[in-house]
């Protein structure tokens, strides 16, 4: 097939790509460069600079012959969306729009969308169904669920086959291509960034949770078996025209924060000193998500659930990209 991947410079469209074009797809990437890099779009992809917000250059490309799209262009940062929330209804649902509106026009009746889980907020029980209520806690959860709403309309109006995939924390590197965010905000590349001497200490936000160790427990998922997902998804998409499929993705167990950095100690074999803060207004004790619906209907398994294995594949890009 012939794809357009938006957002496809980034840690997971990228991964996502390189999987596409290593199935045979010829595969387009649109992406405007403000979170990803150019130098990670897999060799062998065609790479536009653009905004999905620009409906001629969409228009240009769908017209060339796309048979389904990739969507995974969004501002994804919990905090900036709380202080400058209308940047996240713009990027993450008036893009989609944009999206909607020009595959309509061009004929494309297939998507594969980037969703999160953080549409359920806190939730009422773990692991998380995809039945359960949906009550984001913030304005990027909110825009998330909101673009979700967009395609499950397009598709029982105008006949999308549409697949979202809603996960929590990806984690690893594939192909050469891991996290580069800036600024860094997930956990697993802040801890090596330490192990690397790079920063003082790993910040620990809540030690009295109920769990084990009183730290927060949160899914994680290898970005490889991310991307298998998404391959499954877009062959779901060819038997769904006019249904949006929903699937929650995740390891269905989870790793407390202290155990994150103890695996992190253990691969690099260096000391990776603490720094305790308070809990962060709004931090659940305990996020997982069930995949018992994508195993069941599609037969996706992670193949790749060990945290040990994560972090070490995040380690050899982190040393690859800095020269050890």
């Amino acid at each position: 097939m012939r794809l357009l991947v938006v957002g496809g410079a980034g840690y997971i469209g990228s991964v996502v790509t390189a999987r596409l074009l290593a199935e045979g797809h010829q595969v387009v990437v649109l992406d405007d460069l403000s979170t990803g890099h150019e130098d990670a779009v897999p060799e062998g992809a065609e790479f536009r600079l653009g905004s999905i917000a620009d409906r001629k250059a969409l228009a240009s490309l769908l017209s060339g012959g796309v048979d389904a799209v990739l969507h995974f262009a969004a501002l994804s940062l919990v905090g900036e969306s709380m202080a400058q929330p209308e940047l996240y209804w713009g990027n993450n649902v008036g893009g989609t729009l944009s999206l909607l509106t020009s595959m309509r026009e061009a004929g494309v009746r297939r998507l594969v969308f980037s969703s999160s889980a953080a549409v359920y907020g806190e939730p009422d029980s773990n692991p998380i169904p995809e039945d359960a209520p949906t009550r984001p806690t913030s304005p990027y959860g909110n825009s998330k669920l909101a673009a979700d709403l967009l395609i499950g309309d397009e598709a029982r109006a105008h006949g999308l086959g549409a697949v979202s995939l809603r996960y929590f924390n990806v984690a690893g590197a594939a192909l050469g291509r891991g996290e580069r965010h800036n600024p860094e905000t997930h956990l697993i590349p802040r801890v090596l960034e330490v192990a690397a001497g790079r920063a003082e200490a790993a910040l620990v936000f809540g030690t009295d949770y109920p769990t084990l160790d009183g730290t927060a427990i949160r899914d994680y998922i290898h970005v490889d078996d991310l991307a298998q997902a998404h391959l499954l998804a877009l062959a779901a998409t060819g038997g769904a025209p006019g249904r949006h499929l929903v699937y929650n993705l995740g390891s269905g167990a989870g790793f407390s924060v202290l155990e994150v950095i103890g695996a992190a100690r253990d691969v690099t074999g260096r000391p990776i000193p603490i720094r305790h803060q308070p809990r962060r207004p709004g931090d659940p004790a305990v996020l997982v998500a069930s995949s018992q619906r994508i195993a069941a209907e599609l037969g996706w398994v992670a193949r790749r659930p060990a945290m040990a294995g994560m972090v070490a594949d995040a380690w050899e890009f982190l040393l690859a990209r800095t020269g050890g």
